[in-house]
């Protein structure tokens, strides 16, 4: 009878280990999962934009596209609400057309009208996912209006993604992505419907970021598009702009290269092309990935290619389609690994 109590008792305990080592084990797999979530959370979806016939638009809540508005409903159908910012060559006023937010855009300075309306012809040629939707212009006037977007520039992403209800975007997901616009859009612009294009206004990190604007569901579409000069086959390359740069951002090819031996000229500065723009890319991703978790991981994944785009020689850079290939297998990497690390739990 003692004895029969005594493996009773035994069995009973080994049942209780065996019960609190599962219990052990399932609470780890549990830390183990939310640990892995925190690193690799899941991947937002991206809302396309909308498809619209050539020189028409699509805005927030229409329904069908319109043809771009011209002088006599620029003029009369959209009403000016307040500045939201300004340059040297326009000024941009949140303003108001049908009851949907749009920019309005209007000429500075009459001294600017040359790169404003080179702006706008590059609106019309480039229009695509990749760029701000134009709603329509009047050239007579200096203006031309598009698609309003409240996120701002990238310059404030942080910020934006520091907005309660934007938080849970705050991920790797949503930063690579950026990064990948920003590369997507270099490689559209280096082989676009109006040729080799070279970003001009790029000559610091902020200028260059300025270039962009933040759509509400964290992609990045070109906004700026002033100065973006043709690489012409053949031809002697661009300049950007008649002023000595300097500088680490700017590429060592746009520096003057005759140091301190002869005064900087314009005349002597020899021309280069859109291998400027390959240079500056780690920079702006570098910020684009902030600090979240995930993003050393990304780095360490960058880091061959972006040693490749600060090459001094810019014949041995690779394209940005180049660079766009390695950022997407990264992607897909990264997706592939969050995918894995989930199926072993």
């Amino acid at each position: 009878m003692d004895a029969g109590m005594g493996n009773g008792r035994g069995i009973s305990s080994s049942l209780s280990v065996v019960a609190v080592c599962l219990a052990a084990l399932l609470c780890a797999n549990l830390l183990l999962y939310w640990y892995l979530d925190s690193l690799y959370p899941g991947v937002v979806s991206h809302s396309p934009h909308g498809h619209c016939p050539p020189r028409h638009f699509k805005l927030g809540t229409m329904r069908d596209c319109e043809p771009w508005l011209q002088c006599p409903e620029v003029q009369n159908d959209i009403r000016r609400l307040k500045m939201v910012g300004q340059g040297a060559v326009k000024k941009v006023y949140l303003s108001e057309w049908k009851g949907q937010k749009v920019a309005m855009c209007v000429l500075s300075s009459e001294t600017y009208r040359a790169d404003f309306l080179h702006g706008l012809s590059m609106l019309r040629s480039l229009q695509s996912a990749r760029v701000v939707q134009l709603v329509g212009s009047c050239e007579g006037d200096g203006v031309f209006v598009t698609e309003y977007h409240p996120l701002g520039t990238p310059l404030g992403l942080d910020d934006a993604l520091a907005i309660p209800r934007y938080r849970s975007s705050d991920a790797w997901q949503t930063r690579l992505r950026l990064a990948l616009d920003y590369v997507a859009f270099l490689s559209f612009l280096h082989a676009s419907p109006v040729g080799t294009r070279v970003m001009c206004d790029s000559n610091d990190l902020s200028k260059t970021l300025s270039q962009f604007l933040l759509t509400a569901d964290f992609r990045l579409v070109a906004n700026d598009l002033d100065a973006l000069p043709e690489v012409t086959p053949r031809g002697h390359g661009v300049k950007c702009g008649p002023r000595q740069l300097t500088g680490d951002f700017v590429a060592p090819e746009q520096l003057w290269p005759h140091g301190d031996e002869k005064p900087f000229s314009d005349d002597l500065m020899p021309g280069y092309d859109e291998k400027t723009d390959i240079w500056k890319i780690p920079e702006v991703t570098g910020f684009l990935l902030g600090h979240v978790t995930g993003s050393d991981v990304i780095h360490f994944h960058l880091f061959q290619i972006h040693a490749d785009c600060k090459k001094s020689d810019p014949k041995q850079r690779p394209t940005a389609r180049e660079v766009l290939s390695v950022y997407r297998t990264v992607y897909d990497t990264m997706v592939e690994s969050q995918q894995q690390a989930r199926d072993m739990l």
